[in-house]
């Protein structure tokens, strides 16, 4: 993708596949985007004509449109540097090419992520009033009761985020495991969820992102979506491919 036409700086960099709008917007803000030289502020426009400056790279919005369903292990984080990471999801992915993710799952989940270089689709994806379902399968640390599956699927209010979750659906696999649908993405949600009834989240993996699936993926694996699933996957995401 391309554009000769002014645009808001921080749509720009998501068009370079660098971050989401809103992280684009902490990059402004944090001085480390520069634009013909001068360090970027708020609201300015930009086009492909000026030189947009990341990290010591120019970065240039993506020709070619890519989305990557990938399969992320247990310890990798989502971030794109941490001294501190022992491995980051760019690292594990280890493509030859600028992708960022629609939607993070912490360090110690597992599961489907989706990557891509159109800021447009990251943006739609992440936009929590779109309500975009996400399935996980998750393992307790003792047996479920109907009582916790009936108020989970109410909603659970999280005191630390003072919020209150929106209905969900919930079924129960074994004892100790149950699949869950979300149509938010809060911090560590589910974790805070299970925690309000007094259960610890022993193993937590996202199977599903609206009508993606994992399809099988061995952990650090990724491909590339195409064809009716990519067709569809932009369609519930409100956007022409």
């Amino acid at each position: 993708m391309s554009t000769d036409n002014e645009v808001r700086l921080n749509k720009f960099i998501a068009m370079c596949g660098v971050c989401s709008r809103r992280d684009a917007d902490k990059l402004i803000d944090d001085g480390k985007i520069t634009v013909n030289g001068a360090v970027a502020t708020q609201g300015i426009k930009v086009t492909n004509n000026d030189i947009v400056m990341y990290d010591g790279k120019q970065i240039k919005p993506m020709e070619e449109k890519v989305v990557l369903a990938y399969n992320k292990p247990v310890g990798v984080v989502c971030t794109e540097k941490d001294d501190h990471a022992e491995r980051t999801i760019i690292e594990d992915l280890n493509v030859d090419m600028r992708v960022t993710y629609a939607g993070r799952l912490d360090k110690d989940s597992e599961g489907l992520m989706i990557l891509t270089n159109d800021g447009d689709l990251i943006q739609a994806m992440m936009r929590g009033a779109n309500g975009h379902e996400k399935e996980y399968v998750v393992e307790v640390d003792h047996k479920i009761t109907d009582r916790f599956l009936r108020e989970m699927e109410k909603g659970v209010y999280l005191p630390e985020l003072e919020q209150t979750t929106r209905p969900c659906k919930l079924t129960k696999i074994t004892d100790t495991c149950f699949k869950i649908v979300l149509t938010q993405g809060l911090n560590r949600q589910i974790r805070r969820m299970c925690d309000a009834f007094g259960y610890n989240v022993v193993k937590l993996k996202r199977i599903r992102i609206m009508n993606v699936e994992l399809q099988g993926l061995n952990y650090s694996e990724h491909r590339v979506l195409e064809g009716e699933e990519l067709r569809t996957l932009y369609q519930n995401a409100g956007l022409d491919i």
